[in-house]
């Protein structure tokens, strides 16, 4: 027998397999497990094996985000930051403060701010002007499917009283008809295109700054939700390329290209493309994101009810569908034929709906392929589709940290959903009850990319901290399916099947938690820290 490289011993070791779900001891040679079990695991230490001693902490798989922007998120991060806050005059206070600190800036971007600071969610552009008219200001708010933009950013963009909606947006106005300086969904993009594009460096150094903050995490693999290669803000392609490259990309990383919903089948070729000129070492580029609707809190979410209007009264708007519901059929049937993966952004019931009937047309011509495609978001499914899922395959990607009381959902979103779409919100327990399959993600910087916190509100519906009563606590999973869904299921989403649960064989991607989320209560989950992150065997943070 050869000795490890490395032996953990003394705590709980949290495999994720159903047959030995724990151990005391693991050991990894080179870049895999070599042994799990108890005292006998101590025979693979030899003189140069390092020992980790846990001291009753919890050795779990590394956790995987199956749904996040971390490209983005990094840039971000060195941009005018507005998260952590409600407060207006604390965003005012940041944005003059920003744009001080940086007066060579040609703009002044960033991102973070909640809807619910405003009334009926809607920021105006004389609120940004009365710290910075100079320069043109771009703020994209937190979920990112709507923009604040100052008076100088809409005159540079050409945008005007006679300025028409694009077909998938909106472009919020005052009484007058004036552009008032909140952009939803598609008109975003009448702003963005003109921002001066973000330079190579500044997307390495972002990506760089998100893997560290990920792994400080526990993550070790995700699926980057939007890869384009267009140029455009989200052209993270190249970026990943040069750092797989240059052996700097630690983690492992799956990229989504994302569909042009402008273009149909004929983007096909070019993606096929991309996948061999850009895939390398630990980044693949194999998936592709279809964004078939928006989102409930600016009514864009495609609904099976109407929305209703302030007065409670029913309107005549049930969201949009971006993609047209009978060629997305066509467009994931080809897709899947080329064995591309497709990651769909669902949010409404219609939506859900619409993608799972795409899956199933492209089971019926092609059979099923095992490219394991998945639905992101699930704000709300139809009961008639719960269990579609496991009859598909088809793979319920959740964003847990969503499924809670909060103003956004409470004041700016129930109220003004139709029929009962209000009693079916994040059906988590439904869908694991009916056999499907979860993955879980946090859609960083949209909200916290800490998977304990998720964890923490899948299993309690309420977020870490707060006095609100649980969301629909029937939903609820348990502790042990939801560590599953941010571990295994995510890796079975990305495709890493020699990760995800500790065996031997397996990849030694690993994290040390600080302790059992078993021996805590369910309250704590979102207090327990990750003291260690390993990805195949070596040791990237802690």
């Amino acid at each position: 027998m050869s000795y490890a490289d490395l032996v953990f011993t003394g705590g709980s070791v949290l495999t994720m397999d159903a047959a030995r779900s724990r151990a005391t001891a693991l050991a990894v040679t080179r870049d895999r497990i070599s042994a799990v079990g108890h005292a006998e695991v101590r025979d693979y230490i030899g003189p140069q094996t390092e020992v980790v001693d846990l001291d009753g902490r919890a050795l779990l798989p590394g956790f995987q985000d199956a749904h996040v922007h971390a490209a983005s998120a990094g840039i971000e991060l060195g941009e005018c930051d507005l998260t952590g806050t409600t407060d207006l005059a604390e965003y005012l206070r940041r944005i003059a403060a920003y744009a001080a600190a940086n007066p060579g800036r040609e703009w002044i971007t960033g991102s973070g701010w909640s809807m619910e600071s405003f009334p009926g969610g809607i920021p105006t552009r004389q609120q940004i002007d009365a710290v910075v008219a100079d320069r043109p200001v771009y703020l994209v708010n937190r979920d990112h499917h709507g923009a604040w933009a100052n008076t100088r950013a809409l005159e540079l963009a050409g945008i005007t009283a006679d300025t028409p909606d694009p077909s998938d947006g909106r472009i919020e106005r005052d009484a007058d008809g004036i552009p008032g300086g909140m952009l939803q969904e598609g008109a975003m993009h009448l702003v963005d295109r003109i921002i001066p594009p973000v330079t190579a460096e500044e997307r390495l150094t972002g990506l760089l700054r998100a893997q560290a903050r990920l792994h400080s995490l526990g993550i070790t693999a995700w699926q980057e939700a939007i890869v384009s290669a267009d140029g455009g803000p989200m052209d993270h392609a190249a970026t990943y390329h040069t750092a797989a490259g240059r052996g700097l990309l630690t983690a492992r990383v799956v990229g989504a290209q994302w569909w042009e919903r402008e273009q149909g089948s004929e983007q096909i070729p070019a993606m096929i493309l991309r996948r061999k000129q850009f895939s390398a070492g630990r980044f693949r580029l194999d998936t592709v994101k279809i964004m078939q609707d928006g989102v409930a809190e600016n009514f864009t979410a495609a609904m099976t009810e109407p929305y209703k209007d302030q007065k409670g009264c029913c309107t005549a708007n049930s969201g949009l569908s971006f993609v047209d519901p009978i060629a997305l059929c066509d467009y994931v049937t080809e897709l899947d034929a080329n064995d591309f993966q497709v990651h769909f952004h669902a949010l409404g019931d219609r939506a859900v709906q619409e993608a799972l009937n795409a899956l199933e047309a492209a089971v019926r011509a092609n059979g099923r392929r095992g490219n394991r495609h998945h639905l992101a978001h699930l704000q709300v499914v139809h009961p008639h589709d719960i269990h579609r899922f496991y009859r598909l395959g088809a793979i319920a990607n959740l964003q847990p940290l969503w499924a809670a009381h909060e103003p956004q959902l409470d004041d700016l979103t129930l109220p003004f959903l139709g029929g009962d779409l209000s009693a079916r919100q994040y059906l988590f327990g439904d869908l694991a009850r009916a056999g499907a399959t979860l993955a879980c993600g946090s859609d960083w910087p949209v909200s916290d990319p800490n998977p304990l916190a998720g964890i923490h509100v899948a299993v309690n519906r309420v977020h870490p901290g707060s006095d609100l009563p649980p969301l629909l606590p029937d939903q609820r999973l348990d502790l042990m399916t939801a560590l599953a869904a941010y571990t295994a299921g995510s890796a079975h989403v990305n495709h890493l099947d020699d990760t995800g649960s500790l065996l031997p064989g397996n990849l030694a991607d690993l994290i040390v938690l600080d302790r059992d989320p078993f021996h805590v209560s369910p309250t704590e989950i979102a207090d327990i820290t990750v003291a260690q992150t390993y990805v195949g065997g070596t040791r990237v943070f802690g």
